[in-house]
């Protein structure tokens, strides 16, 4: 089961690691003025069992048995919160991590002199992103939060924890580490919620989930019977995590980039957590009994929303797939470059003020030109996070994964091999977080062996293979370097 933002993709795995079937269900978000992001909790729920529902009917119409399947892995769109009362009813909605309430909270805390205890501990910062700050907002301007708090009676939980309560009927409250150190609730280096941290934002008396390993004994469920019998729950990961598992990084210096609406970048830096010093976060990678590895994350805000915005808002055309000839029916970009800070600029700038912007703009500028310049901040965004990455943790990119949407754009992903001058290699496979959890679900099952066995699974990636000849993207990279620091 892997629950996203925008909805939720339920897909069944063989022991070969192929996808037999497959059910969607969309999820509604509530999108604010105000910069708020909240979804109904209960509708996340039945948005998932519908998805279910989907995936084994699609599953049965193929003659498959569903007594043959032996468990469930989760993995979920991080950071987004709930927090419910002690007979599981919410408390407020969801509140998404897109969500930006918590701005003025942020900077409350920063003054407070937060900010490097904050990084040592949890391995990430202050920011709007991660859940503690926004569940503060709540407990500032919501009575029942805040009651439920100072009672004791408040439980906390991401996505991964709601599902598993419901789907247990309440007997099960936990989570994994990935998600856990997402919260800003988590110590990195105990490995366990940091009380000091809870006491110190307020929240002692909060009730939080246990911690378990990525792939372990969760629970069991009969999906609402969906099942006739119950099927043990054997992972929960953080989405961008699952994928990094299912993209196969499970060696030090190996990273993925998953390209969607923004983009998240995982780089494997082993089995000690490094504190990052050029702007990204550390964080769990992934976990197994008797094993955690742990990566640095850079955040990207704006990916394929920015072609959206340009399909949406400027209509410069129709289909987001006719970008790439856009883009090679010029020579290069003109000098022409989009800044895509529509909602800030995540790392390693994090600049969350920094407003969008389009310049170098002449009357020889086309469509062309402005969508190229769109499609090179993708590369251009994700070789900063390279960059700082591979200063923090002394070590060399290997290869780069891709995943997502945006790896169906050869211009974009010829771009980045030929400006990181490393192989890009794509796994053709659109639901590699679905697929990292199967994996993980199946190593606690026994549906496969080993990490050693996995390797042997999916080996039909598709390289892309770095240009000799870089003149055009390093002259691009030298200017988006420019405007990054000077257009503000």
């Amino acid at each position: 089961i892997d629950q996203g933002t925008s909805s939720t993709k339920t897909l069944i795995f063989d022991e070969a690691g192929i996808a037999v079937a497959k059910g969607s269900e969309d999820l509604h978000t509530n999108y604010f003025d105000n910069g708020f992001v909240e979804q109904d909790p209960e509708g996340i729920f039945r948005n998932v069992l519908a998805s279910v529902k989907k995936c084994l009917e699609n599953f049965s119409a193929k003659g498959l048995t569903i007594n043959e399947i032996t468990s469930i892995g989760i993995s979920n769109q991080r950071e987004t919160f709930i927090v419910w009362d002690k007979n599981g009813q919410p408390l407020h909605n969801a509140v998404v991590w897109q969500c930006k309430r918590s701005v003025s909270i942020c900077e409350e805390l920063k003054q407070q002199g937060l900010s490097d205890s904050v990084n040592q501990k949890t391995g990430l910062v202050i920011d709007p992103y991660f859940s503690a700050t926004k569940l503060i907002w709540l407990f500032r301007h919501n009575q029942k939060v805040r009651e439920a708090v100072q009672n004791g009676k408040a439980f906390f939980g991401t996505i991964d924890t709601w599902l598993l309560y419901k789907l247990t009927s309440g007997k099960e409250y936990a989570t994994d580490y990935t998600n856990a150190s997402r919260t800003l609730f988590f110590n990195l280096h105990t490995l366990q919620w940091d009380n000091e941290l809870i006491n110190e934002f307020g929240f002692a008396g909060i009730n939080l989930p246990q911690i378990k390993s990525s792939a372990a004994v969760f629970g069991a469920t009969d999906c609402n019977g969906l099942f006739s019998k119950k099927i043990p729950i054997t992972a929960m990961i953080g989405d961008s995590h699952a994928a990094a598992f299912g993209e196969g990084c499970f060696e030090k210096g190996t990273a993925k980039a998953t390209l969607g609406t923004g983009c998240s970048i995982l780089m494997n830096i082993g089995e000690k957590p490094v504190q990052s010093k050029n702007g990204m976060v550390t964080t769990v990678c992934w976990s197994i009994d008797g094993r955690i590895d742990y990566a640095l994350e850079g955040v990207i805000v704006s990916c394929g929303a920015t072609i959206e915005w340009l399909k949406n808002e400027l209509n410069l055309f129709t289909d987001s797939r006719e970008t790439a000839a856009m883009a090679t029916a010029v020579a290069d970009n003109g000098g022409v470059y989009l800044i895509p800070a529509f909602s800030g600029l995540g790392s390693p700038h994090w600049d969350m003020e920094r407003r969008a912007s389009l310049t170098g703009m002449s009357f020889g500028t086309t469509k062309n030109h402005i969508v190229r310049a769109a499609l090179e901040s993708i590369p251009y965004q994700v070789k900063d996070v390279i960059v700082a990455m591979e200063k923090d943790a002394g070590v060399s990119l290997k290869e780069l994964n891709a995943d997502g949407g945006i790896t169906g754009n050869v211009f974009v992903v010829q771009f980045l091999a030929d400006l990181l001058q490393k192989n890009v290699a794509t796994i053709g496979n659109p639901d590699v977080s679905a697929l990292g959890a199967a994996y993980l679900s199946g190593l606690q099952s026994g549906v496969y062996l080993s990490i050693e066995h996995l390797q042997q699974l999916n080996k039909e990636k598709k390289y892309y293979q770095p240009s000799t000849e870089t003149a055009i993207v390093d002259k691009g990279y030298a200017g988006w370097q420019q405007t990054i620091k000077t257009n503000r």
